[in-house]
C-alpha cells in the first residue's frame, strides 16, 4: 500500500469537467465562453474541486461541438482569446485549483493547415501526416465500395472520404471534418509534442487525451467484420489500443513531461479499453498515463442496437463491472470515476429518477461512485443533479452524432419517433444544455438566445437555490468532496464489494490503517431492509442523503433512494 504522504495529489483530488459552450456566456451571444467560465469560478471554489478540465475552446469550424481542431495553439473567437484564456488560467490558479486541456490528437479538422497541404497533392511533404489510400483495387474512385477498406465511421457512413483533387481517399474515424493523424510518421509525434510543451510552458497543469487509444491503427488497415448494415464493416480491433500505442504513450511522456518541474495530470479516454490494458497503461513505472477513462460501465444499457436502443440497467452487472476494475487496479495503475461527460446522458435520467425521486436518486447515485477508490470527474451540473431534457424533435438538437445516427436511420426505414426515442435518452445533447445557474430566462447562462435550448426545469433545478439549502444535491457534493480530501481511507483504503447479487442495493467496504467505512445504498424506489454485519451498529454516520438509519441486530432498513456511510475506527 503506497504510503499516504507518496500518494500522487490526484488520488484525494476531485476533477470538475467544463464544457465551455454552455458553461457561461458573457457576451449575450449565446454561447459560451472563457470570461463566463472565469465569472462562475467561485461556484468551483465554493464546491471544493480541485481541478478544472476545459473542453477544447481552440481554433474550430465546430462540425464537431470544438473536438475538430483547426489550430492547436489558437483561440477560438467564439470564446475569446488567448489573453482571455492566460486571466482564466491565473484565476484558476489562484483559487487553488489546477487546469487541465483537452487534448485531441487522433484528429484534426479538415481546415488545419496541416490536412490543407496534406490534401494539396500527392507529393507534398504533409501528405503522410494523415492516413491517405488509393480506392480498392479494380474500383474506380467515388465508385460504390471503392473506399480502401469497408470500416464504418463511428459517426455513421464510411470512414473514409473521397478527395477528388487528388484521386484518393483519406481516414477519418468520426465526421469526415476529422480526418485522422497518422502517427506512424515520427513528425507528427514531434509537432504534438511541441505543441504539448507550448501550453506547459504558459502554466497548463496536464491534458485529457480524446480517444487516446486509437492514434495506433494496425498499419494493413484489414476490412472488418461486415456490421450487417449494407457492406460496412467493424474497424474497431484494427485502430482501438493498436500496437504501437504503448510506445508513443511513453514516447510523449518522454519527451513532454520528464523532468519537467510542477504536478501534472494525464488521464486518456480509451473507448474499449480493457482492465488488462488499464493496468498497463496506468502503472506508474511505465510512465504512460496516471489513469484511464473507461467505458464498460456506460456501455450496460446499450441494448442489441446499439447506445440509441436503451434497455433497463441491471445493477448487479453494473457491480460486477465497476467491482472488477476496482480488483484489477488495487495494487497497480488508477481509476477515474465518472458518471456523467460531454459524450454521456445525464445520470440521474438514466440510472436514477428524475421524477418522484429526484434529489435522492441524484445524491444516492453521487454517493457510490465517490467513495469508490479511483479519481472522479463531476461534469458541469451534476453537481445540481441536472436532468436530461425535453426534444421535442429533431430541431432542437444539434450534436453531428445524433443528427448522423437519425438520417441514416429513418433512410433505413425506421420509425422517426422511434429513432428520437432513443436519441431522447442517449443522445449527447442531453448534457450539452446550459448550466442552470438561476430561475431567470435562460437559467442566467446568457442575455442572448441560447444555441441549445435552456431545460425549462431551471426555473426550479439551479444553483442559485441550492447553495443554502443542507439537504440540496449540491451541498451533498460538496460533503462527498470534504470527505475524499480528510479521509485518506477514501483516497486510498482497500476495495471489497459486499452482496453483489443483490438486484437493487450497492453496497461496498474500504479499508485503511484501522479505519473502515461502509456505502450503502439502495438504488430503487421501494425501501430495502439488507443484512450487515453487527459491529456497524456501535458505527458513526459520516454521510446520508436521508434521515440516517442505524444498524440494529445487524439489519439495516433503507428508504428508497437512502445513501449511507459509516465509519468503524479501531485502535491501533
Amino acid at each position: 500500500m503506497t504510503p499516504h504522504s507518496d500518494a500522487p495529489w490526484w488520488t484525494s483530488a476531485v476533477v470538475y469537467q467544463v464544457y465551455p459552450r454552455s458553461f457561461a456566456d458573457s457576451d449575450g451571444d449565446g454561447v459560451g465562453d472563457l470570461a463566463g467560465i472565469a465569472s462562475r469560478l467561485d461556484h468551483l471554489r465554493r464546491l471544493g474541486v480541485d481541478v478544472v478540465w476545459l473542453s477544447p475552446v481552440y481554433l474550430s469550424p465546430h462540425a464537431d461541438n470544438g473536438y475538430d481542431i483547426a489550430d492547436y495553439q489558437a483561440i477560438d473567437p467564439v470564446f475569446g482569446t488567448l489573453e482571455d484564456f492566460d486571466r482564466l488560467l491565473a484565476q484558476v490558479h489562484e483559487r487553488g485549483m489546477k487546469l487541465v486541456m483537452d487534448l485531441v490528437v487522433n484528429h484534426t479538422s479538415d481546415e488545419h493547415p496541416w490536412f490543407a497541404q496534406s490534401r494539396s497533392s500527392r507529393d507534398n511533404p504533409k501528405r503522410d501526416w494523415y492516413w491517405w489510400r488509393p480506392p480498392r483495387e479494380g474500383f474506380e474512385p467515388g465508385a460504390p465500395g471503392a473506399e480502401p477498406t469497408n470500416w464504418e465511421s463511428l459517426f455513421s457512413g464510411p470512414a473514409w472520404t473521397l478527395d477528388e483533387a487528388t484521386g484518393e481517399y483519406y481516414l477519418h474515424l468520426f465526421d469526415r471534418k476529422q480526418p485522422d493523424l497518422n502517427w506512424e510518421n515520427p513528425e507528427v509525434r514531434r509537432a504534438v509534442h511541441a505543441m504539448m510543451r507550448w501550453w506547459l510552458d504558459r502554466g497548463v497543469d496536464g491534458f485529457r487525451m480524446d480517444v487516446i487509444n486509437f492514434i495506433s491503427k494496425d498499419p494493413a488497415l484489414p476490412d472488418g467484420v461486415t456490421t450487417g448494415t449494407g457492406a460496412l464493416g467493424d474497424g474497431f480491433p484494427h485502430f482501438c489500443t493498436g500496437p504501437r500505442v504503448h510506445e508513443f504513450l511513453q514516447e510523449m511522456h518522454r519527451e513532454v513531461f520528464a523532468g519537467r518541474e510542477g504536478q501534472f495530470l494525464t488521464v486518456g479516454e480509451m473507448p474499449g479499453v480493457t482492465w488488462e490494458d488499464a493496468r498497463l497503461f496506468t502503472d506508474p513505472a511505465r510512465r504512460e498515463v496516471d489513469m484511464v477513462f473507461q467505458f464498460e460501465h456506460v456501455s450496460l444499457d446499450h441494448g442489441p442496437g446499439g447506445k440509441f436502443d436503451p434497455r433497463p440497467l441491471d445493477l448487479r452487472d453494473l457491480k460486477a463491472s465497476l467491482g472488477r476494475w476496482q480488483t484489477a487496479l488495487a495494487k497497480t495503475g488508477w481509476n477515474s470515476l465518472y458518471w456523467n461527460n460531454h459524450d454521456q446522458p445525464r445520470v440521474v435520467s438514466r440510472f436514477g429518477d428524475d421524477g418522484r425521486w429526484w434529489r435522492e436518486s441524484a445524491t444516492a447515485l453521487a454517493t457510490v461512485l465517490h467513495l469508490h477508490r479511483g479519481t472522479p470527474y463531476v461534469y458541469q451540473g451534476e453537481e445540481i443533479g441536472m436532468t436530461n431534457a425535453p426534444f421535442a424533435g429533431l430541431a432542437d438538437l444539434r450534436d453531428v452524432e445524433s443528427l448522423n445516427h437519425y438520417h441514416r436511420s429513418v433512410a433505413e426505414g425506421r420509425s422517426p419517433e422511434d429513432v428520437l426515442r432513443g436519441l431522447r435518452a442517449m443522445g449527447r445533447d442531453n448534457a450539452r444544455t446550459p448550466m442552470q445557474w438561476d430561475d431567470t430566462p435562460n437559467a442566467g447562462f446568457t442575455s442572448g438566445t441560447p444555441w441549445i435550448a435552456v431545460n425549462p426545469n431551471h426555473t426550479w433545478l439551479n444553483a442559485a437555490a441550492q447553495y443554502d439549502d443542507p439537504r440540496s444535491v449540491f451541498r451533498h457534493y460538496q460533503r462527498l468532496i470534504r470527505l475524499r480530501h480528510t479521509k485518506p481511507v477514501v483516497a486510498l483504503g482497500e476495495f471489497r464489494m459486499l452482496l453483489a447479487d443483490d438486484p437493487q442495493v450497492y453496497a461496498y467496504e474500504r479499508a485503511l490503517d484501522g479505519t473502515r467505512l461502509l456505502v450503502v445504498a439502495n438504488l430503487g424506489g421501494t425501501g430495502r431492509t439488507v443484512e450487515v454485519a453487527p459491529e456497524w451498529s456501535a458505527a458513526e454516520v459520516v454521510l446520508s442523503n436521508t434521515e440516517p438509519g442505524k444498524v440494529h441486530e445487524g439489519q439495516l432498513a433503507l428508504s428508497p433512494w437512502a445513501a449511507l456511510v459509516l465509519e468503524l475506527t479501531t485502535s491501533a
